[in-house]
């Protein structure tokens, strides 16, 4: 195990995050508001710990997918831990519990928060839980990437670590200049969305943090209300680009070099945008008598199942008042989820179809027992140790829900809701139904349940197993322990 590399990037994680608190600092100098130095103060201890992490250079920038998923898993527990302090240093959210449930949260784009007044929060601080979700979209270590040296293929197995999905491919042959390129396309699709709120009339800061929660389909809104509060055109902005940061960022790499023919032919995309179709035709017909008039029917409509695909967890109306067909099919899209590489989480689309496709493939064996089958995306085979990872996937998953469901069920809550809680997190969706609905919080679970949702909500974002390994013997002993030179006897 390279625990020098590990402990060298956690430094430079810190020292990011600490240049990242200056943001909600100048949003405390701009209102006024002495919150700010709290937000000062832990980007000085971040910064200051940053630097004492990074100060000797590894022997080795060379490290596996073992120490990628360690560094990944560590990564993210440390920017959490750091980012909550601020939040409970000034008093808005008393409990560290709390703080570092909104955080978590925040960071890894899920939206289920425990706060019954959003309103309430300094403008900072509602800059900061907003900010998260960006910075958690795309992933601090991608960023980290594109700064920093490493070896080999050390940076492919950082990258598979944290990017969503089944697979991680190259947009171009180094891996730095591919996080270059990811990063490219993010702020691009964020600026746009930015000056499309700010042609709606709304305001600077509500554009922005509303803009972040959008790109990092996190779904933190600065409003009771959510979106629910904002005008027609600035609901259907959000419900557009919500859907197009579901999409997989390699659709986007191809349309910037003109390959139109092959970004439209990719077959996770082209089952993304049926899905979302059909799942907002048939929500449509079912409460179209129930909302009037139709525009808000179709705006509505087409709203929560982006957000709910996407895993942003924005809400412009009460969906758990809607039809049970209705709440069935949003359930149904909340599970399946956006695009691989993209900024959205939940299964994933490109599982689905390894899934429906292997089904396919067991069955035709049955038919014709010596047929040799191929299970194929976008004309090419799909590698035996992907459909193998991915059946693993499904089964992980399953356990770690079952349990989790199980776990919290002590605090007494209905089964809907502690089905649907867990669900929204693992998932990052945010909010689910009843309990949890749109219109509701996590604040009153127990302090051991929303543990438990935090590790869901973390396991979720870094799809299962980097998270896993830290609680496997094997990895802490090789994180305490230095192996020693083997001597031979000549």
């Amino acid at each position: 195990m390279n625990n020098s590399i590990i402990r060298y990037i956690l430094g430079y994680v810190l020292k990011i995050e600490s240049i990242l608190f200056l943001f909600p600092c100048l949003t405390a100098i701009i209102y006024r508001e002495t919150e700010g130095f709290y937000y000062l103060f832990t980007a000085v201890v971040c910064g200051v710990l940053g630097i004492l992490l990074t100060l000797k250079k590894p022997a080795s920038f060379v490290f596996y997918l073992k120490e990628g998923s360690i560094t990944t898993a560590l990564s993210w527990i440390v920017i959490s831990i750091f980012g909550a302090m601020p939040f409970f240093l000034t008093g808005e959210i008393p409990s560290f519990t709390d703080a570092l449930f909104e955080t978590v949260s925040g960071f890894t784009t899920t939206g289920a928060s425990i706060l019954n007044d959003v309103e309430a929060l300094s403008k900072c601080s509602l800059f900061w839980r907003s900010f998260t979700h960006w910075i958690g979209g795309m992933g601090v270590l991608v960023f980290l990437l594109a700064i920093i040296p490493l070896s080999g293929g050390s940076q492919f197995n950082l990258m598979r670590a944290e990017s969503p999905g089944p697979s991680v491919g190259k947009l171009v042959p180094k891996i730095k200049t591919t996080a270059r390129l990811l990063y490219v396309i993010y702020f691009g699709l964020t600026l746009i969305q930015i000056i499309f709120m700010l042609a709606g009339g709304l305001n600077l800061f509500d554009t922005l943090t509303i803009t972040f929660g959008t790109a990092g389909t996190g779904g933190f809104g600065v409003k009771n209300s959510s979106v629910g509060g904002y005008s027609p055109y600035i609901q259907w902005v959000v419900a557009i680009f919500m859907f197009l940061f579901g999409v997989n960022f390699n659709v986007y790499y191809l349309f910037i070099y003109r390959k139109w023919r092959k970004a439209l032919s990719i077959e996770e995309v082209r089952t993304y945008f049926v899905i979302v179709i059909v799942s907002s035709i048939i929500i449509f017909f079912n409460i179209s008598d129930t909302i009037h008039p139709i525009s808000d029917a179709m705006r509505h409509t087409f709203f929560q199942v982006s957000t709910l695909m996407t895993s942003t967890g924005f809400s412009t109306t009460d969906y758990d008042l809607w039809p049970q067909t209705s709440k069935t099919v949003l359930v149904l899209v909340m599970f399946i989820g956006a695009c691989a590489g993209s900024t959205g989480g939940g299964i994933k689309v490109s599982r689905i179809i390894i899934l429906f496709k292997s089904i396919k493939k067991e069955l035709t064996s049955y038919i014709h027992p010596k047929s040799i089958i191929k299970i194929k995306i976008d004309g090419k085979p799909v590698e035996h140790e992907v459909v193998r990872a991915t059946n693993v996937y499904f089964v992980t998953f399953t356990v770690i829900f079952s349990l989790s469901v199980f776990a919290i069920s002590f605090d007494d809550k209905d089964l809907v809701t502690n089905f649907t809680a867990v669900l929204a997190t693992m998932n990052n969706m945010g909010p689910g139904l009843a309990g949890v609905g749109p219109t509701q919080n996590f604040g009153s679970f127990s302090i051991f349940s929303k543990f438990v949702l935090m590790f869901d909500m973390l396991a979720g974002r870094l799809e299962l197993f980097p998270l896993l390994l830290l609680f496997h013997p094997a990895i802490w002993k090789e994180l305490v322990t230095k192996k020693k030179p083997v001597i031979k006897n000549s």
